[in-house]
């Protein structure tokens, strides 16, 4: 039963990796891989000597940091509040309506969020009703990372919450019970009971997410930005994309997102050391 699983991962996973050569060569397509003339790390060099990488590398790291960090902040808000919800059947409703948009493509909500924030678009045209000036949220290098982070929290804090009410259903109720004969009420019941019960799920999930801080989120950022805001909003996906596929300068994009690979494996071995020192988990 694994092998279809196996051969899948072996032939789009695994087969690819042999394109890293490509990073330390002068890579053309009509010479092949071992036609191609090798050049060590020069790609690298030059990528360092770029003005522009810092700002890329930065407004990956910003985009990243700010989803986890709300995404996070608000899935946990939201969880805690949901669960104080007695009518199962609304609680299940307000759920399933919260985590639905996960499941849907930035292809097509990138089209949505496009109709709202554009000049004449939803937000605009009340913004003007009321009296103030509009704002080109998708063309303002200002507003653009902004825009970036909540429409992507927006569209994963429902289903992220799913794990904290989770953990929430796992903390003993007796604890809440014997609380409030002492007089706790709810606010020093949710601080002193229920968000040390979700710690160490908190914890868990925040070291697991520290690898993706150089994931801007591509398929976001590609369908949302435009050469006006390439200042806040491109990528190291995107950038990436422009530089090896559309510009095909096959090996600087290579090199490039090797760079970002090595970088993502140091997280991932650094998650996993700093899950099984403060939750006692591991990934692997």
């Amino acid at each position: 039963m694994l092998i279809p699983g196996m051969i899948f991962l072996l032939i789009f996973n695994f087969t690819p990796m042999f394109g890293i050569i490509m990073a330390f060569q002068d890579f053309v397509p009509a010479r092949g891989f071992f036609g191609s003339e090798f050049l060590g790390l020069d790609h690298f060099q030059y990528m360092f000597n770029l003005p522009d990488i810092g700002k890329v590398f930065r407004n990956t790291i910003v985009i990243a940091l700010g989803k986890i960090i709300f995404s996070s902040l608000l899935a946990i808000i939201f969880a805690i509040l949901l669960n104080e919800i007695r009518l199962k059947f609304l609680k299940k409703s307000v759920q399933t309506i919260v985590y639905l948009p996960h499941f849907l493509s930035w292809v097509v909500l990138a089209t949505v969020v496009v109709n709202l924030f554009n000049l004449d678009g939803t937000v605009n045209q009340i913004m003007s009703f009321i009296g103030l000036e509009k704002i080109n949220f998708l063309g303002s290098n200002t507003w653009f990372q902004p825009l970036l982070i909540g429409s992507d929290v927006w569209k994963e804090f429902g289903f992220n919450s799913v794990i904290y009410l989770a953990a929430i259903a796992s903390v003993d109720p007796g604890l809440h019970e014997a609380a409030s004969m002492d007089g706790a009420n709810w606010w020093k019941r949710v601080w002193h009971i229920t968000l040390p019960g979700m710690l160490p799920i908190i914890l868990l999930l925040a070291i697991l997410s520290l690898p993706s801080v150089l994931d801007g989120g591509f398929d976001q950022v590609y369908n949302l930005y435009s050469p006006v805001v390439y200042e806040t909003g491109d990528t190291i996906d995107t950038y990436v994309y422009r530089v090896g596929l559309i510009g095909r300068d096959y090996s600087f994009g290579a090199a490039v997102g090797l760079f970002k690979s090595v970088i993502g494996l140091i997280l991932i071995l650094s998650a996993n050391n700093i899950a099984k020192k403060y939750t006692d988990r591991k990934l692997f």
